[in-house]
C-alpha cells in the first residue's frame, strides 16, 4: 500500500497545533460524510483517510512515531524494542570473543530495520510478539442520538466496524473496544480502538449526567391564577398543575422524566423545571385600569 501523507491530507503541515489538526478534522469530516455524498466513492475515500489521519494526529504519542517512523510508524516500539535486544546479544558475542564492540553503523542500522519488517529478522528476540498500536477515533453525536441504545457502523482506517452504543453516553467520553486497534508483530495481539464521543445538545434542555434542566415560560395570568400547563418533556408532553401565585424562579422536579443513566438499564435521571414568569409587554387601557384597582386592594 502506498505511502499516505496524513499531514497532507488534512491541509496542514509538521508544525500544525493539535486545534490546528482538530478544526481540519471537523471541516473535511462534514465536507466528506457519506450522509452529505450518499452513492459517492471517491468522497467516501477520502472520508475515511481523513478519518484514519485524525486517528494518527490527533494522538500526541501517535503523532510522535508519526514524525519519527512515517509509514512505519505503528511498529515504532517493536522496532526499538527488538533493536535493542539485538545490540544486547552482539554485545553479548562480543565480549565472549574477547573483540571489542562497535554497534550498528548507519547502513547496518538501515539493514536492521528493513529486515525486521521485511519479516527477515532472525536476531536474538526476533521471534518475540507485540501487542499492536491502539488507535484513537472521534464520533460525532446528538444528544437524542444518545436517549437510546442504538448500533452504529464506524469506519476506521478502511474497515467497518459494528458498534453498539449504549444510551447515557457523556459527552468526552471514551469507549474501549479490544482487539479492533493496530495489528500485533510476530503474531503479538492486535491493539485496542478507542473512540471518543463527541455529544452535540442542539436541544432546549442542559444535561448534568443524568439529570435535566429546562426554563419554562408563563404568562402572568397563568402564574397568578394557576391551573394546568403542557411541559415538553424529553420523549414527550406531560401536563402539570400549576400552583396559584407560581412565584418567578420556581423550581419543579419530575423524577425520572431525565436523562438515561449510562449502562443501566430502565434507569433515569430527573427532569428539572424552573418557572420563568413574564409581564405583559402591553395592555388595554380596561387592563390597567384593573390594575390599578387590584393595587388600591393591596
Amino acid at each position: 500500500m502506498a505511502f499516505i501523507d496524513y499531514y497532507k491530507i488534512l491541509g496542514l503541515d509538521k508544525s500544525a497545533s493539535k486545534s490546528d489538526i482538530k478544526k481540519a478534522y471537523r471541516k473535511l469530516a462534514r465536507k466528506y460524510h457519506p450522509d452529505l455524498n450518499p452513492n459517492d466513492k471517491e468522497a467516501e475515500l477520502q472520508f475515511k483517510k481523513v478519518n484514519e489521519a485524525n486517528e494518527v494526529l490527533s494522538n500526541d504519542e501517535n503523532r510522535k512515531k508519526y514524525d519519527k517512523y512515517g509509514e512505519n510508524w505503528q511498529h515504532g516500539e517493536a522496532y526499538e524494542q527488538a533493536h535493542q535486544q539485538q545490540r544486547q546479544a552482539n554485545q553479548q558475542r562480543q565480549y565472549q570473543s574477547g573483540s571489542s564492540f562497535e554497534g550498528f553503523g548507519d547502513g547496518e542500522y538501515s539493514d536492521f530495520f528493513e529486515s525486521m519488517f521485511g519479516g527477515g529478522f532472525a536476531g536474538r528476540g526476533g521471534n518475540t510478539r507485540f501487542r499492536g498500536q491502539d488507535f484513537n477515533a472521534q464520533l460525532q453525536l446528538n444528544l437524542r442520538d444518545v436517549y437510546t441504545t442504538e448500533k452504529r457502523v464506524l469506519t476506521v482506517n478502511g474497515k467497518n466496524i459494528r458498534l453498539t452504543i449504549p444510551a447515557g453516553v457523556a459527552n468526552g467520553q471514551i469507549i474501549k473496544i479490544k482487539g479492533k486497534g493496530g495489528p500485533g508483530v510476530n503474531g503479538g495481539p492486535h491493539g485496542d480502538l478507542l473512540i471518543e464521543f463527541n455529544i452535540i445538545n442542539n436541544t432546549e434542555f442542559k444535561r448534568d449526567e443524568a439529570n435535566l434542566y429546562k426554563t419554562v415560560n408563563l404568562d402572568l395570568y397563568k402564574a397568578v391564577l394557576g391551573g394546568d400547563v403542557t411541559i415538553d418533556t424529553f420523549d414527550g408532553k406531560v401536563k402539570l398543575n400549576l400552583k396559584p401565585l407560581t412565584q418567578n424562579g420556581t423550581q419543579v422536579k419530575l423524577k425520572g422524566k431525565g436523562f438515561p443513566k449510562y449502562k443501566r438499564d430502565g434507569q433515569f435521571g430527573d427532569l428539572f423545571i424552573t418557572y420563568t414568569v413574564e409581564l405583559p409587554k402591553k395592555l388595554s387601557d380596561k387592563e390597567k385600569e384593573l390594575f390599578e384597582e387590584l393595587a388600591k386592594l393591596q
